[in-house]
């Protein structure tokens, strides 16, 4: 028997569950898992041959050989849309955090702003909550993450802006649970020597998190409440 967490839309087409409990008795491989949910969860398994769902193992994507062992951490992820408190100690804690409350801009900036006299240039991304998304009218947005996983995906991010990109600090922030129209979800925060790099990574590193982070939106509108896929 293993047991799989469901987040997002996949919670939705299995009943609204958190998870499911599927007796693996054939095979010990991510493709016997899958076939097991063509049979009881059809809607999910044909989001899964169309790579519209990935299966985590671990909480890293798996392949269709993935190995399944016992006690291992199965979870299915839709698309990103885009956090519990930081688990990790250490220096980037302060620079990479998920948490439910808000954030002040100017305090993460003057974070960064502190690291190095050399910082001559920073370069801001802000995402706010508002109250139109695709012609619908919207009330408020909820933020599921997959804790653990995500912030493990946020700080893959600062280390390869850190390395990849000619810049001395960059801050990464996302809030998760309920969130009003008007106030801040995410914020990165990039600190350089010269404006241009500022800004290439301040947009590569907002890109990147949409698309590689278990951040899912529910938002909160009229006519009821809808997952969001696309990445605006």
């Amino acid at each position: 028997m293993v047991t799989i967490r469901l987040f997002g839309m996949t919670k939705s087409l299995a009943g609204n569950q958190e998870s499911l409990s599927l007796a693996l008795n054939n095979g010990k491989q991510v493709k016997d898992l899958v076939g097991l949910l063509d049979t009881g969860y059809p809607a999910i398994g044909e989001l899964i041959h169309k790579k519209n769902v990935l299966v985590s193992v671990n909480q890293e994507i798996a392949h269709e050989e993935t190995e399944i062992r016992d006690g291992d951490e199965i979870a299915l992820l839709p698309p990103f849309a885009g956090g519990t408190p930081v688990d990790r100690v250490g220096e980037d804690a302060q620079f990479v955090r998920v948490q439910r409350e808000d954030f002040s801009v100017d305090a993460e900036i003057n974070r960064v702003r502190g690291r190095s006299k050399r910082i001559g240039d920073i370069a801001t991304f802000l995402g706010i909550a508002r109250d139109r998304s695709n012609g619908r009218d919207v009330d408020s947005i909820t933020f599921e993450h997959y804790e653990g996983m995500a912030q493990k995906k946020l700080r893959e991010i600062r280390e390869r802006a850190l390395k990849d990109f000619d810049i001395i600090e960059v801050a990464i922030l996302h809030r998760y649970g309920e969130i009003g129209i008007g106030e801040n979800i995410v914020l990165i925060v990039v600190g350089a020597e010269h404006r241009a790099e500022a800004f290439r990574t301040c947009k590569w590193a907002i890109d990147e998190l949409k698309q590689i982070t278990p951040i899912w939106k529910l938002e909160h509108t009229p006519e009821g409440e809808v997952w969001v896929e696309e990445h605006p």
